[in-house]
């Protein structure tokens, strides 16, 4: 019987049973090496070819040229930082991992690389894919309803490991892994809307959005000016400066994008903000039959793990489903910094129309309310699809252009259905 794994999308939530235990889905994200020219990111790698797998011994071993034979390769992740993650791994009981999968780089359709986790030999489905140590992740303290009271204790740690106090939990030294978290201002980040312009912002065409944006902006300045501000106590930035507002929302934008929120003890109704060093670095795939399990709770054996919903050949990449499977594009522009596929424009069609509950905001859980319908396609009738396939022509800004990608894949999703 397998250990139970509450994942939350922090922001929508969707339960559902897989061999006997409830899930929650959740969220997280993974560094990405890719241009955004296009404005609208596919968080899915190319689908390799049927073949057999070979095996290899471990990460030393494996991977080709991702610009060399049919079909493309995996680079593998031999960086400095890479390493470093690796040592760490191996230093904490996680060592295991590295002779199943590891960190590659996937060549993504029209160019482009995108990071994620790579499988080195072939598994069965069943098969343990991923296996931390409870004490390995990052405890962020219990589930709530603002991010950014778990973003203030990771900003505040993650400050003390890589600054000049140095140091962690006295336990596990965990700056290896944070210096592999996607950077401050970084391009990753960029993409969600807490980074957008007032402009991207409008191009969005979605009220909604919008306002729930600025409403989390305004929780994380109300944040930073009660509990970082004035406190002389609280860490520096990296570079010795002050930390700002900005590296606040940084790290709300971490927690929205790779915190898991997992179940407690059994006998405890109560659940946890978990950072999963190795695990929050698996990207994204909406039919993903991979299977999250586990519990925050510490001793002897206790694990946070994903395990193989199908079998896996050897340079598979290991991907995950953020959002439960129900999550719109709405969500991931907003959490992630990136556009999934049709079936999450599909998802925001629906809402808009009241065919389906909103997974997050004042209203979440119920339909759109008729007012924020009106709204909501009277935003979108502003320019057509052919105005808005030109503007993202001549668009050189990164954020507008997601805007525009946004737009336009709902605009398409709501001809399906009216």
């Amino acid at each position: 019987m397998m250990m139970t794994l509450w994942f939350f999308l922090f922001l929508g939530l969707v339960m559902f049973s897989v061999d006997g235990f409830r899930l929650i889905n959740h969220d997280h994200k993974t560094t990405r090496t890719i241009s955004r020219d296009t404005g609208c990111l596919m968080a899915k790698a190319k689908k390799k070819k049927k073949g057999r797998g070979g095996s290899a011994a471990g990460v030393k071993g494996f991977g080709g040229s991702s610009s060399g034979g049919k079909g493309g390769g995996v680079d593998m992740d031999r960086s400095k930082e890479a390493r470093a993650f690796y040592d760490f791994m191996e230093n904490n009981g996680a060592g295991d991992n590295l002779k199943r999968c590891a960190l590659g780089f996937f060549p993504l359709p029209g160019g482009g690389k995108l990071r994620g986790v790579v499988a080195l030999k072939d598994m069965k489905k069943g098969d343990v894919l991923i296996r931390i140590p409870y004490e390995v992740a990052v405890n962020l303290g219990r589930e709530g309803g603002d991010p950014t009271i778990p973003a203030l204790n990771l900003l505040k740690t993650f400050c003390q490991t890589l600054g000049e106090t140095g140091g962690d939990d006295g336990v596990v030294d965990r700056s290896s892994y944070f210096r592999m978290l996607p950077p401050f201002l970084g391009e990753d980040c960029m993409g969600s809307t807490d980074f957008f312009s007032d402009e991207a912002l409008e191009a969005l065409q979605a009220p909604l959005v919008v306002e729930e944006t600025l409403k989390r902006r305004q929780r994380v300045k109300s944040t930073f000016d009660q509990d970082i501000k004035d406190d002389e106590s609280y860490p520096s930035w990296l570079d010795s400066t002050e930390v700002t507002e900005q590296h606040l929302r940084w790290a709300v934008w971490l927690i929205t994008s790779r915190v898991l929120t997992v179940q407690g003890a059994e006998d405890e109704n109560t659940s946890y903000r978990l950072l999963i060093p190795f695990l929050d670095m698996c990207n994204h795939d909406r039919s993903s039959p991979h299977i999250l399990t586990g519990r925050a709770v510490g001793g002897v054996g206790a694990e946070l793990k994903v395990v193989a919903g199908s079998n896996v050949r050897a340079g598979d990449q290991i991907n995950i489903c953020y959002g439960g499977g129900v999550a719109g594009n709405d969500r991931f522009v907003q959490d992630y910094g990136f556009l999934d596929s049709e079936t999450a424009f599909n998802i925001v069609a629906q809402q808009i129309l009241g065919r389906r509950r909103l997974v997050e905001g004042t209203n979440a859980g119920r339909t759109i309310a008729s007012v924020d319908k009106e709204a909501s396609i009277k935003a979108l009738e502003m320019t057509s699809i052919s105005q808005d396939e030109a503007l993202l022509e001549i668009e050189k800004d990164p954020a507008t252009k997601s805007a525009i990608s946004y737009r336009m894949g709902v605009k398409k999703a709501l001809a399906k259905y009216t």
